[in-house]
Parts: structure tokens; C-alpha cells; sequence
């Protein structure tokens, strides 16, 4: 019988598999439920309620503070609030919070200024009763009449697809079980494009379903051999195309469909090649294609439709300039792309190639990108804008006067003065050299060498913005500094930042981590055992290798959903994301020195004999991408294996999945949590 004073522990049995000649053991294998999706087992339940009752055991003394947190997290969201309304066709679009509501509501008024507002999807009203709620892919048909959209109920991220008729706000009678992507219509709004997830989660095929018709006999237009490749499904800028894109985190492959022909043959861009990545565009005929195929950096070329594989330099690729997006409109297109690591945005015009001109910004250092623009006839812009000072700000740029008007700033109700804070950018030197930049934001009168938050994530080509959030500000305003490290395994820096921190490269990612936080205690930001870390999925496996490797220099620990058992999930070809992922970290099953490599660096398999920081770790029952057991091996072999008595929590959201509770509210609550967590095992709950 477990008690109040005793932690769970799950009980090791004997298991092990031989792979290139090395034996692994696992002895906790069993908390995989053999009928996984499914999770069942009496056993492996009362285990993670064992668990989930420890952990509130140990966070309910400190209710008090997570209701504080709570209570000034909320005070800084305005509850009742509204989207900037965006034109599309004959209607414009927004979407609003009521009072107290966690989710949203869809609204539509005719452009014209006639007619009231409708109100053409309620989520709260669909989500009443719910423990969990998602709404995933939305979609107008081109006349307005039809609403194609999907959820999700149980944090599975299989969504059931449905169409509303918004005349009568009645529901038809089609509905597809099990898909996972966008809905894409046909021009004559006839029916629309959709992709279902198979048994592994895996998105291998793009269909078509026709009103009225029984979806099992709906039309599949492609389908995917290479288990590793996902399909996804989009329309043109123009959207006189559908798009059918297939590809894993190297390659890609595009055909395009005639949005007034779905039937029509698919006209394939180019065949995949491995390690060439492209996305297409499409305009009066010609394509505009971003790709990698002659430089790390991307560069955008063209070819004729009736030609797709012939392709002409539009806009080399360089070394400075990282090319991360291209959006076609009727008389000019749209370069995004990263500059020194700095969101850039140029407008370019197909009359005259010579001539760019850049968007200007108001900060030396921000986040900015394309909003929604949904119009090919576009001349003014939706730009979306903040820094880690500058809250949310939405911008249209017109193209014509080339200015910026400010439509909306983003309101803290509670009050926020930006002249209280600071932040920097910086340069750490990694061991190899290498500079590795850090984003950092304290408040002007923190003392030097005080409490210092670290987060990181480093993989699969994913920038992590220094971007601005209400919810830091609860550390940051009792004394924390809140530091980014910009590690390698993401695109921050460009294409070559990503490549030099994956697959046999991946120890950079966890040594540019820890170099950055000894750096922030060379420089006098903070001291040794006074850094909390946190990370979520892949970014989960960033803390678990790096408390491996050197666990006196944190003074507390939060793993999000984390991916810690990385050797074993890649040895196992039969779970959702295994196939897709090997080129990412590498393929075990068939290279040995992958093997040894994923097993030098995978959390679970490192875990020793030595004193570990307090730990909070997160794990949803229901999460199709880091399965559930995953954290909960790593604990319980943590717990058995660890020196010291720090704390270590582990929290498994049993109706949810990969993202934690849906709602504003209730994942609200789970941040005040991890950050009631950090300060009580810092030894600032007073002070707070």
C-alpha cells in the first residue's frame, strides 16, 4: 500500500533486446499497455494514479501560490476580446472570447457593411461537457454557404471531420472518423480534400470526399508507399490549385490538382530526391518554387506549369539570407526569411526583379512574419509583430505607400509598463567555438547573479522566436532573469544551424545548452544551481540529456511530454512516429553507428547512479507523439536510480494528449503549476 510519505514505485522486471550485438535492458517495458492506443491495463493505471496523487500531494501545499500565479496570469489576458476582422471574398472573418469562456467563437458580417455579425461556429457551446477539446481544421466553401471543420475530443489528434450548413447552422450528414490535416474545397464547392491517419498515425494518403456520398467509398487521388513520408494537403495563393505535398524532415514531393478538376491527372513538380526539399506557388501559369537543392539556404526558382522539372534561378541562395517562405499575390509575392537570425519581409514584383523592398520594423529585435492573407488580389498586408518587450502587435502594410498602421496591440488588463524590462541578445562561445546566440529578458532593477530561467528546444529545424508572453512575466517580476538559448538543431541562425545539431550532429544541441547556461554564470547573470530549465517533446529530451550530463548546474527541472526514450521508440518501427523520424535521428534498426550514438544521448538509457535536481515531468495517456510511458519509464527508473531526495513529480493527464489540458484557462493552470513548481524548488515561495 503506497503512502502519503512514500513515492510510487513501479517495479522492475527483467527485460532486454540485442540489436547490433549490444544488449539493452528495460526493465520497465511493461507500462506499455500491449493494447496501446488503447490504454487499459488496471496495473499500469494505478500506477499513474499512484503517481498523479504524489504529485498532488506535494504541489498541494503550495495551492496557495499556484492560485496567485493563476489568478496575475489571467489578470493579464483580457477575457472578452476580438481578432482584427480579415476580408475574404464577400465576407469578413474574426474570432472572439466571451468573459470567462475557454474557447472561441467563429463570427462573419458581409463585407459590404450590410447584415449582422454570424456567428458561424461556437466552440465553447460544442466543447460543454468535454474534458478535452480541440478544433483543428476549418474551411469556408469558395460560396460561403458550407463550413467543413474537424475536432478532436480526447487529445488523440484524430479528428472527426464534419460539414455545417450556415444557412440553417445544421449539421449534413457527413462525417469522417480519423482524419489528421487540412480541408481543402474544390472550386465548385462540390466537396474538398482530406487526409486520414492509418493505424500509426500516419497521414499516407490525400482523398476526396463528395457531399452526400458514404466517406468509405470517397476517392483516394494519392497514396504514399514510403512509410516514412507524411501527406498533407493546402491550395495556391491563387487557389486555382490543390496541393498535395508528401514528405518526411529531408525531402519532399509536390503534385498539383486543378481546383476546378479534381479528377484531373496530378501534375507532379519534380520527383523527390533525397535530401531536396521544395513548396510550391502558382501564378497566371508559372510556378514559384522555394527549394534547397543548390544551396543549404534555399532559393526560389520558377518553371512553367506545362514544364514543372525545368527550373530557372529567380533568387539565388546566400549565405546571409535564410529563405524560409514564399507567398504568391496577384501583382507583387512575398519573401520571408531570417537575416542574422532577424525575421525579414520583402516584398518583390514580377515586372521588375531588381526591385525589393524590405518592411521596416520599430526594434532592433523582434519576431515578425505574414498574418492571414487570405485574397490573392492582396495590396495591403496582415503582418503579425512582437518582441520579448512588445506585446502582440497587428500590422496591415500597405504596399502601395509602403507603411505600417497599427491595427491592434495586444491589452494587459492587469497593466504593463515596457520600461521596466530589458532585453538583450547574446553571444555565448560553445566549446567548439561556435557562437551561439541567447535571447534574454529581466527587469532593469534585478540584482546581478540572481535566479535565472533556460529555455530550449533544438530540433528539427525549429526557431524558437524571442517573442514576447505574458505568463514569463511571473518569474520575471520576482527576480528571474527568462533567457532563450538558441541552440543548434533549429533554424535560428539558417539551414546549416539545423543540419549541424541532427542525427550525428546531435550532441551539439545538449552541449550548446549547457555552454549557454555556464555562460550566463561567467557573465554574471546568474549562479551555478540557481538555473531552472524547461522543455517540452523533443525539447523534454534537451532536459533529460542535459541533467545526464550535468545535473549540479540546474536547480530545478520541467519536462514537457518529454521524448526521453528515444532509443527504444526509434528501434520500433510500428509506433506513429518512428519511420518519419529516422531521418532526423537516425535509423538504429539498420545502422549500428546510429545506434550507439542515439544510446550514448537518450535520457532514459543514461540514467545513474548520482544526485539529479527536483524535477517536475508531464505526460498525457492519450499523446500520439510522445507516447505516454516514455515519462513514466524515465521516472521510474529515475526514482530507482538516483542518490538524492529531491523532488520528482510525475503528472499524467489522463483525458488529454501531446499539449497539455485545451482551453485558455485550464492550460493556464498548468503553467501556473510548472511555475509554482520552479519557485518553490528555488527557495523563493516567500519571497513570492
Amino acid at each position: 500500500m503506497k503512502t502519503h510519505n512514500i513515492p510510487p514505485r513501479a517495479e522492475p522486471r527483467p527485460a532486454s533486446s540485442e540489436h547490433h550485438g549490444i544488449v539493452s535492458e528495460d526493465e520497465y517495458s511493461w507500462l506499455r499497455d500491449k493494447g496501446y492506443p488503447k490504454v487499459d491495463d488496471p496495473e499500469i493505471l494505478e500506477y499513474l494514479n499512484q503517481e498523479n496523487a504524489w504529485f498532488e500531494a506535494h504541489m498541494a501545499p503550495q495551492q496557495p501560490l499556484i492560485d496567485t500565479l493563476f489568478q496575475e496570469m489571467r489578470g493579464r489576458i483580457k477575457e472578452a476580446d476580438e481578432s482584427v476582422p480579415q476580408k475574404d471574398g464577400d465576407w469578413l472573418y474574426w474570432v472572439s472570447f466571451e468573459e470567462g469562456a475557454e474557447y472561441r467563437k467563429h463570427w462573419r458580417k458581409a463585407a459590404d457593411g450590410s447584415g449582422e455579425a454570424e456567428l458561424i461556429f461556437d466552440e465553447p457551446a460544442m466543447a460543454e461537457g468535454k474534458e478535452y477539446f480541440s478544433l483543428g481544421a476549418m474551411s469556408v466553401s469558395p460560396d460561403g454557404r458550407l463550413l467543413a471543420y474537424a475536432v478532436d475530443d480526447n487529445g488523440s489528434e484524430r479528428y472527426t471531420a464534419r460539414v455545417r450548413d450556415l444557412e440553417t447552422g445544421k449539421d449534413l450528414p457527413d462525417a469522417i472518423p480519423g482524419t489528421l490535416s487540412d480541408l481543402v474545397w474544390t472550386a465548385d464547392g462540390s466537396g474538398f480534400l482530406y487526409c486520414l491517419a492509418n493505424e500509426q498515425w500516419r497521414t499516407d494518403n490525400a482523398r476526396f470526399h463528395r457531399l452526400g456520398d458514404d466517406p468509405a467509398k470517397d476517392i483516394e487521388l494519392f497514396h504514399e508507399s514510403d512509410e516514412g513520408f507524411r501527406v498533407s494537403v493546402g491550395e495556391s495563393s491563387s487557389r486555382r490549385f490543390l496541393v498535395i505535398a508528401s514528405g518526411d524532415h529531408e525531402t519532399s514531393e509536390v503534385r498539383l490538382i486543378p481546383a476546378d478538376d479534381v479528377m484531373a491527372e496530378p501534375i507532379l513538380v519534380r520527383p523527390r530526391e533525397t535530401g531536396v526539399e521544395y513548396d510550391v506557388e502558382e501564378r497566371e501559369g508559372l510556378l514559384y518554387i522555394l527549394t534547397n537543392d543548390a544551396h543549404v539556404n534555399f532559393r526560389l526558382v520558377t518553371a512553367p506549369l506545362d514544364d514543372p522539372s525545368t527550373w530557372t534561378e529567380l533568387i539565388a541562395g546566400s549565405d546571409e539570407f535564410y529563405l524560409t517562405g514564399i507567398e504568391a499575390f496577384r501583382d507583387f509575392y512575398v519573401v520571408e526569411g531570417r537575416r542574422a537570425g532577424l525575421d525579414q519581409i520583402e516584398i518583390r514584383y514580377y515586372d521588375d526583379p531588381a526591385r525589393i523592398e524590405p518592411v521596416a520594423f520599430p526594434e532592433e529585435a523582434y519576431v515578425a512574419g505574414l498574418g492571414n492573407n487570405p485574397e490573392f488580389d492582396q495590396t495591403v498586408l496582415r503582418i503579425g509583430y512582437n518582441s520579448m518587450v512588445t506585446p502582440s502587435t497587428v500590422f496591415d502594410y500597405d504596399t502601395a505607400k509602403r507603411s505600417l498602421e497599427t491595427l491592434k496591440v495586444q491589452e494587459i488588463p492587469s497593466g504593463y509598463d515596457a520600461s521596466r524590462y530589458t532585453t538583450e541578445r547574446l553571444s555565448i562561445t560553445a566549446r567548439d567555438g561556435t557562437e551561439v546566440p541567447v535571447s534574454i529578458l529581466y527587469r532593469k532593477d534585478r540584482p546581478q547573479g540572481g535566479p535565472l530561467h533556460l529555455y530550449g528546444y533544438g530540433a528539427y529545424g525549429i526557431a524558437i522566436p524571442p517573442g514576447f508572453s505574458t505568463t514569463r512575466l511571473s518569474l520575471v517580476d520576482r527576480g528571474f532573469a527568462f533567457a532563450i538559448a538558441h541552440i543548434r538543431g533549429g533554424d535560428d541562425l539558417g539551414r546549416n544551424w539545423y543540419l549541424t545539431g541532427k542525427r550525428e550532429h546531435r550532441m551539439n544541441a545538449f552541449t550548446d545548452f549547457i555552454d549557454c547556461a555556464k555562460g550566463l554564470v561567467d557573465r554574471g547573470y546568474t549562479q551555478k544551481g540557481r538555473i531552472s530549465i524547461s522543455g517540452g517533446s523533443a525539447g523534454g529530451k534537451l532536459m533529460g540529456a542535459v541533467i545526464n550530463m550535468e545535473p549540479d548546474l540546474f536547480g530545478a527541472v520541467v519536462a514537457h511530454v518529454p521524448f526521453v526514450d528515444v532509443l527504444a521508440t526509434m528501434l520500433d518501427a510500428s509506433l506513429p512516429l518512428t519511420p518519419g523520424e529516422w531521418p532526423e535521428w537516425g535509423n538504429p534498426l539498420t545502422d549500428k553507428a546510429a545506434f550507439e550514438l542515439i544510446r550514448s544521448y537518450s535520457p532514459y538509457d543514461n540514467v545513474r547512479a548520482q544526485d539529479y535536481p527536483p524535477m517536475l515531468v508531464t505526460a498525457g495517456l492519450n499523446d500520439p507523439r510522445v507516447t505516454y510511458w516514455e515519462p513514466a519509464k524515465w521516472v521510474a527508473r529515475l526514482r530507482a536510480r538516483k542518490t538524492d531526495d529531491n523532488v520528482l513529480l510525475l503528472k499524467t493527464n489522463m483525458g488529454a494528449g501531446h499539449g497539455g489540458k485545451s482551453g485558455r484557462w485550464e492550460s493556464l493552470k498548468e503553467t501556473a503549476e510548472e511555475y509554482a513548481f520552479i519557485l518553490w524548488q528555488m527557495g523563493m515561495v516567500e519571497a513570492a
